[in-house]
């Protein structure tokens, strides 16, 4: 596993560098905080807690309830002045951004916008943002698939992502605002809420905690369902740190380069609760089976040779390990 020391990182004047997090009390921005305040920084939240919860948030983090969609938001950045923003808010579900498109614009772009501005205004150093990688390439004939292929999203929330990355660099072009842009694979772990774009882990985990027999969505001819590159929440935010104290701008897939199908996935979770000693009714070793939902792609699988290279990162847990602390936590808070 590859961990970062503890430093303390001070601006020009000698005060710790301050870093907004949007989403901090989220699945995986809580985990950025969490690293943002290990590594020294000055750490403020902002999330409306639509989906966040307060019991994930750091005890040293200052914490803003306000939604990015909302004006009221500039007091937040004229009272905190961050050096750095890192912009993991969103809407965060495909099925739901394909019910309802307009919502989703509203949260994913606008709100993206309004906090590029504020930005601008208020001289922020560098914008890092959260984006998606497990969504944004569409069904690619390139697999794994690098930041360099033309994306063709194929829902509504990968379409908003898209549209925020553009939104970032266009302010870069026109007002040199610094970025680092994330693509992450399907992110799972401790946190996850069973809903979004890659919740499947933390639906399948509760379900069987639960005594419920899961549906595994595919393709017609497909029975194995889709395949997905599954990369660990601690790596993943390890990314944003690198992002912040690094000079990089550009695009970056964060992910681990191996695809798995659903079906694997599904039985390394079985396993890995079966390791805890929860029993699993041998009826549910198959699980119930559904066709996939609109927005749902086959196959996505990124490639992470740039990041490993010009970021010098690299997913740092396998499947197997990341899935043994996931399903941990999940017993721990039962």
């Amino acid at each position: 596993m590859i961990l970062l020391g503890i430093l303390q990182f001070k601006d020009i004047d000698g005060g710790f560098m301050k870093v907004l997090v949007t989403g901090g009390c989220g699945f995986i921005g809580s985990h950025v905080v969490d690293g943002f305040v290990e590594r020294g920084y000055d750490v403020v939240i902002v999330d409306d807690l639509s989906t966040g919860k307060t019991e994930n948030k750091n005890d040293k983090a200052r914490l803003h309830i306000a939604s990015i969609c909302d004006d009221g938001i500039e007091e937040i950045f004229e009272q905190e002045r961050p050096d750095i923003v890192n912009h993991h808010a969103a809407q965060i579900s495909v099925p739901l951004s394909a019910k309802i498109p307009l919502f989703d614009a509203e949260v994913n772009i606008k709100g993206t916008i309004r906090l590029l501005e504020l930005s601008k205004k208020y001289g922020v150093k560098k914008f890092i943002f959260a984006s998606t990688g497990g969504a944004i390439y569409g069904d690619a004939d390139k697999i794994p698939t690098a930041e360099d292929y033309v994306p063709e999203p194929a829902s509504p929330y990968a379409i908003s992502k898209f549209s925020g990355e553009k939104y970032i660099r266009y302010y870069y072009g026109q007002f040199n605002l610094n970025y680092t842009i994330l693509r992450y694979s399907n992110v799972y772990g401790p946190r996850q809420i069973p809903h979004g774009e890659a919740g499947v882990v933390s639906i399948f985990t509760e379900s069987l905690l639960a005594g419920q027999h899961p549906t595994l969505y595919y393709f017609e001819g497909e029975e194995d369902g889709m395949v997905r590159d599954y990369c660990y929440v601690k790596d993943i935010a390890r990314a944003s740190l690198i992002a912040a104290e690094g000079e990089k701008v550009g695009i970056f897939n964060i992910g681990t380069g191996k695809g798995t199908c659903t079906r694997d996935l599904y039985n390394s979770i079985i396993n890995a609760l079966r390791k805890k000693g929860v029993k699993i009714p041998e009826a549910f070793n198959e699980p119930r089976h559904g066709f996939a939902r609109a927005g749902e792609i086959r196959a996505s699988t990124l490639d992470v040779s740039r990041a490993k290279k010009e970021l010098g990162w690299e997913a740092g847990y396998g499947l197997n390990d990341g899935l043994s602390e996931t399903v941990e936590w999940y017993l721990d808070k039962a």
